[in-house]
């Protein structure tokens, strides 16, 4: 889980659930790509009623939209606490490059995110 503060003159809300939903696989329960446990689970924590309508919303135009072969079964929930990784957690792709996951997982998935969404990144 990440805890993104964002300022809604730059990015909207609505753009970061874009790049959400772009950026994982929301249908599959507990789970991503070879990775499964609950803390594998696709999960939306908002702050605020306004988040919570515009990712339910936005779920639900997915769905109807058919954008995935399977319904989206990403948790929306309220947020109530974060607890910040370990040191050895923090930056852990920028800091371990050559490492197998890293490698074969992340670099191919950073690498579409700077495709798709070129026109918003700095």
């Amino acid at each position: 889980v990440i805890q993104i503060e964002y300022d809604e003159a730059v990015i909207s809300f609505e753009q970061l659930l874009e790049v959400f939903f772009k950026t994982h696989d929301p249908t599959t329960l507990n789970q991503q790509g070879a990775d499964k446990g609950t803390q594998y689970r696709s999960a939306i924590f908002y702050h605020n009623e306004a988040q919570k309508e515009e990712a339910e919303e936005t779920i639900k135009a997915l769905n109807a939209s058919n954008a995935f072969d399977d319904p989206i079964v990403t948790e929306v929930a309220e947020h109530k606490v974060f607890f910040e990784a370990e040191e050895y957690h923090k930056n852990y792709f920028k800091n371990n490059p050559e490492q197998g996951y890293c490698r074969m997982v992340v670099q191919p998935k950073v690498e579409k995110f700077k495709q798709v969404f070129a026109d918003i990144l700095k």
